[in-house]
């Protein structure tokens, strides 16, 4: 694997809070300035990376959100009819 790829792999582990907190730090560390371009766009990379893992947590959530609400609709329609 690559170096990319292995970090891309290491970030699909993360599970959202985690994902979060990386996300945190590494937006105040690129607020905070101080760092070479080169750490900068690592930094940036990372960061990419890590808010695409927490979006993913965050559409299976809703999709498992949507689903459980669409069934209670579903058994609440059965009940009315009865």
């Amino acid at each position: 694997m690559t170096g990319k790829t292995e970090q891309a792999a290491v970030a699909e582990a993360l599970g959202y809070e985690q994902a979060r907190d990386e996300l945190i730090e590494v937006v105040r560390r690129l607020e905070a300035g101080g760092t070479s371009l080169e750490e900068s766009l690592a930094l940036w990379e990372r960061g990419e990376e890590l808010a695409k893992v927490c979006r993913r947590w965050l559409d299976g959530a809703r999709a498992r959100l949507d689903a459980a609400l669409a069934e209670e609709e579903q058994e609440e329609d059965a009940d009315a009819e009865n």
